[in-house]
């Protein structure tokens, strides 16, 4: 397709692709829906842009739970699992909780937390330090919840590969519970089960779920048996769509595909937040400064970060702790000392990122796959820095941090390359010491001696597994628009798109020909601006982390030459007054 506007290369270096290719056979698609559905064209356009069927296009746009909700019992060992539940609350057990120290993991935990409460059974909350545990199910972590009096373990978000230490605590009598969804091998973890709906004999076709939607569902069988076998018969039982807040929470932060299962978690999450029910929640988002409609941008930008915070450079429980309480004040103090640490997070990431940009030379540039490793980078952080290389090179990114000769990795990667499956590729030929993840995201542990192979190792996979590269950046285009038509009634057509996210990005358009009337740096990183249309008027526009880039110099310069804007749209609320400003992405010389 022609790049539009003939923008082959941008300002910010990207080629500006066209996500709708024009032709008859689209046409037709889009009238049928505009006709079928009484729908604006516009959105029929947006949403064959994104491969919405013209049978789907009525559960895309208005998501239901009970239209598409599976039987959990699909997923293997998921009535074994149950049946051992339901005996540790008959019998009064104390019931462990070993999560993972990131959101998904957090709210998984505090999704368990909560029923377990809720039915006053006793539970005790374990979450690995990252600096001192490593990722998933260690030995120590295991230990205290079995000292605690823990005669069942949950694992939540973690424990697919675990297959060491679970081993070994099978073997002495222990009794675990895997409840994950990251990429698993043949070889399966010992337990009495494993959850996973990306086990390779799993066929309850829901592998894109986070595991906080894998912990639902196992609640809703739990729910389920307890009901028939008479428990809730003296006992109110519990309501587990007042806990979709959380759901919807590590669904979006985990960037999981929006969309069937994961789309209507997503937009009846929204709609249990907005009635501000959940006290951790409702801390947070105050803490946050966010009084707004809830929707995805907000809990992956705001709230997410905050609550990773606890996971990467502070206290790994402070995440779970705040998002299952029933205290007020208690939530306030937390969700005050996550804003602190999230402050302390950027800052130590601002001075990773720098360093690992600088390793980034003209041999990375040249490969598919940059590996970067430095000695003592935080390992909270380098998760987040491998995504920025990611979003800057378009290109998959792996970040090592080294201390006593070993590496902790983590790796982002790009739409068509699964990274999670090489990292295990990379374990089962001895490249890596260990690894997991899914097809976006994955961690790893390697030798310091092997980081030139890992790279090696993953530049083949990629060349073998990926057909075709562009090594130009795309960034996709759903239209052109006018100042003119940025209006209330514009935003609330896209509205009906929400909840934006992997698998269903934020409209993206671009407005020809603006001149910059004014510019300046907000918070040290952003580029604040007004553009002006010749004929439509003005509109405010924001620019995140550009200063010192070549979008941010341009911006900066004001030098009236008429620039083409790529922006979203977007509604600003502040001090009780909603505008509407544009969110720059990149601009080009026409």
């Amino acid at each position: 397709m022609k790049p539009v506007l003939g923008t082959e290369i941008s300002i910010g270096g990207r080629r500006w692709s066209q996500k709708l290719n024009d032709n008859i056979e689209t046409d037709r698609l889009v009238y049928t829906i505009v006709q079928r559905y009484d729908l604006p064209e516009i959105i029929a356009r947006l949403l064959v842009a994104r491969n919405v069927s013209i049978e789907e296009v009525d559960g895309f746009l208005n998501p239901k739970l009970r239209d598409i909700m599976p039987d959990p019992s699909s997923l293997m060992d998921m009535d074994v699992a149950v049946d051992r539940l339901v005996e540790a609350i008959s019998d009064n057990e104390l019931i462990g909780i070993f999560a993972d120290y990131d959101v998904d993991g957090a709210t998984s935990s505090a999704l368990l937390k909560k029923y377990l409460d809720s039915l006053n059974i006793r539970n005790e909350l374990y979450i690995p330090d990252r600096m001192k545990d490593g990722y998933g199910p260690n030995k120590q972590g295991l230990e205290y919840l079995k000292a605690k009096g823990a005669s069942l373990i949950l694992t939540l978000d973690c424990g697919i590969l675990a297959f060491d230490v679970l081993d070994d605590f099978y073997i002495q009598g222990g009794e675990v519970i895997v409840v994950d969804h990251h990429m698993a091998e043949p070889k399966l973890p010992k337990a009495i089960a494993v959850i996973n709906p990306n086990r390779l004999d799993d066929l309850s076709d829901v592998e894109n779920l986070a595991a906080v939607g894998v912990v639902f569902l196992l609640l809703v069988a739990l729910t389920r048996r307890l009901r028939k076998v008479g428990w809730f018969s003296k006992k109110p039982e519990p309501d587990l769509l007042q806990w979709l807040d959380l759901v919807a929470i590590g669904t979006i932060c985990d960037v999981v595909e929006l969309r069937g299962l994961n789309r209507a978690f997503v937009a009846q999450g929204l709609k249990v937040m907005a009635l501000q029910k959940n006290i951790g929640v409702k801390a947070l988002r105050e803490v946050a400064r966010v009084n707004s409609k809830p929707n995805s941008y907000q809990v992956g930008f705001t709230l997410g970060p905050r609550i990773n915070a606890a996971g990467r450079v502070g206290e790994p429980e402070l995440g779970a702790r705040l998002l299952s309480c029933d205290d007020e004040i208690y939530a306030m103090n937390m969700s005050s000392l996550l804003d602190e640490q999230n402050k302390l997070r950027q800052q130590i990431e601002g001075s990773v990122l720098e360093q690992a940009l600088s390793l980034v030379n003209e041999d990375n540039e040249k490969e598919n796959v940059i590996v970067v490793a430095a000695d003592n980078w935080h390992p909270g952080v380098i998760g987040i820095v491998a995504a920025r290389l990611r979003e800057k090179f378009n290109k998959p990114a792996c970040v090592v941090s080294i201390q006593n000769g070993i590496g902790k990795g983590s790796g982002r990667s790009i739409s068509g390359w699964d990274l999670g499956s090489a990292i295990i590729g990379a374990v089962q030929s001895d490249v890596l010491k260990g690894g997991g993840g899914h097809k976006m995201a994955a961690g790893f542990s390697v030798g310091s001696d092997k980081v030139s192979e890992l790279k090696q190792y993953l530049n083949d996979h990629f060349n073998r597994s990926v057909v075709e590269l562009d090594n130009v950046v795309s960034l996709p285009i759903d239209g052109l628009i006018t100042v003119g038509a940025v209006k209330g009634e514009f935003l609330e057509l896209l509205e009906r798109l929400e909840p934006f996210g992997a698998g269903n990005p934020e409209p993206r358009f671009v407005i020809p020909s603006l001149k910059v009337k004014y510019a300046t740096i907000v918070g040290g990183q952003h580029i604040k601006c007004r553009f002006a249309e010749k004929s439509s008027g003005e509109i405010n526009g924001i620019c995140f982390r550009s200063v010192g880039t070549k979008v941010g110099d341009v911006l900066l310069s004001q030098n009236g030459m008429p620039l083409h804007v790529a922006c979203k749209i977007r509604k600003n609320l502040w001090q009780g007054r909603a505008s509407i400003q544009v969110i720059v992405d990149d601009i080009a010389l026409p």
